[in-house]
């Protein structure tokens, strides 16, 4: 499984198979990578920088955020680029991002969430076509380029970030998608409020460290567990199935498997379109007539002129997480246990075919 933008798609297991397997595609999409090319700004060099360096390439983490990457970003800076007098003169909380094409980045997102949208965005522009590679009604091909950034080293456009792009400031955006995800998925956020604070710290601490292990003692606590879930097979009776097809409370399977991926109130997953707004919507893990919920199903109703029902009418987009282009029949249910990100989202990025 590619971690970052591939044209190979990637057939989800029918079921849970093993706890094995979740935990597989969980630590796939964790140590998945996106390159990125950050150079600062060369108004904003102080004198005697070394000008022939000031471009800085990395492997960043997906489950990252750009704060994270400010310490690494620093040490070069000071190694190679600033001299002594400039270097004690920059303070690290004024610098923030923006893209290439001057768009200010949205630092409270994963980083491989900034990759995809780009991404998704280049599929609507004229150039793109060399870039994505489609035809129409064709798969993309997607090309794997460094995302260039501007870096810049001091005036913060405050009003627009909304907060400082700190560390700190991360870290409470972070935790507050964590508890709207808890909330949308088992609707209530007693598993978040559970966490004593040096479990909340301890899950924050596994994404600065890029540390799965530590990230997913206290994740673990939260998600759908990894024993294998009953995965529907026929509709369940009216009289007692709940408004989401979930078996009866009574029903010892469902007391087994309660906290299983197809016992959710509803997925946490947000809809990206290429330079447009976010569409969050319900996903039940199951229909009520006791089928799983697919990929299908869910882009179908809320975009139904990009993905047609009809077998005739051809797609005219390509759903994107992860940086995997994903298989039209993938179960939700799936996806929330294996592809979502480390707060909680399964994020789908929609990207137009030429």
């Amino acid at each position: 499984m590619s971690a970052y933008g591939t044209s190979r798609h990637h057939h989800p297991p029918a079921s849970f198979a093993t706890s094995a397997s979740v935990a597989l595609f969980r630590r796939l999409a964790w140590e998945g990578t996106v390159p990125l090319e950050i150079r600062v700004d060369p108004k904003e060099l102080p004198a005697n920088s070394d000008r022939g360096l000031e471009c800085y390439y990395i492997q960043a983490p997906r489950v990252s955020y750009l704060p994270l990457l400010m310490p690494e970003l620093r040490r070069f800076l000071m190694d190679v680029v600033f001299d002594d007098a400039a270097a004690r003169l920059l303070k690290e909380e004024d610098w923030w991002f923006e893209s290439e094409d001057g768009a200010l980045l949205k630092w409270h997102w994963p980083i491989g969430l900034i990759y995809d949208n780009h991404t998704i965005s280049a599929s609507v522009r004229p150039s793109s076509v060399a870039s994505i590679g489609v035809g129409a009604g064709a798969a993309p091909e997607l090309q794997i380029t460094p995302l260039k950034l501007i870096l810049h080293l001091a005036s913060p456009p405050t009003e627009k970030l909304l907060l400082p792009p700190s560390a700190e400031a991360c870290k409470q955006a972070f935790m507050g998608q964590l508890k709207e995800a808890d909330f949308i998925r088992w609707g209530n956020t007693k598993r978040m409020t559970g966490l004593r604070k040096a479990e909340q710290d301890g899950i924050w601490e596994g994404i600065r460290e890029h540390n799965f292990d530590d990230y997913w003692r206290v994740a673990s606590k939260i998600v759908p567990t990894t024993v294998p879930a009953t995965r529907p097979s026929s509709p369940p009776p009216s009289s007692s199935a709940s408004a989401h097809g979930r078996p009866p409370s009574n029903d010892p399977q469902n007391a087994q498997d309660r906290d299983g991926a197809y016992n959710v109130r509803s997925v946490p997953v947000r809809l990206y379109l290429p330079d447009g707004p976010v569409i969050q919507d319900l996903a039940p893990p199951v229909l009520e007539d006791g089928t799983p919920n697919t990929l299908t199903h869910y882009l179908s109703t809320h975009l139904p002129l990009l993905f047609p029902l009809q077998v005739s009418a051809p797609d005219l987009a390509f759903p994107l997480t992860q940086g995997v282009i994903l298989p039209p029949e993938t179960e939700m249910a799936w996806l929330g246990a294996c592809l979502a990100g480390a707060d909680g989202w399964v994020n789908v990025c929609v990207g137009l075919l030429q």
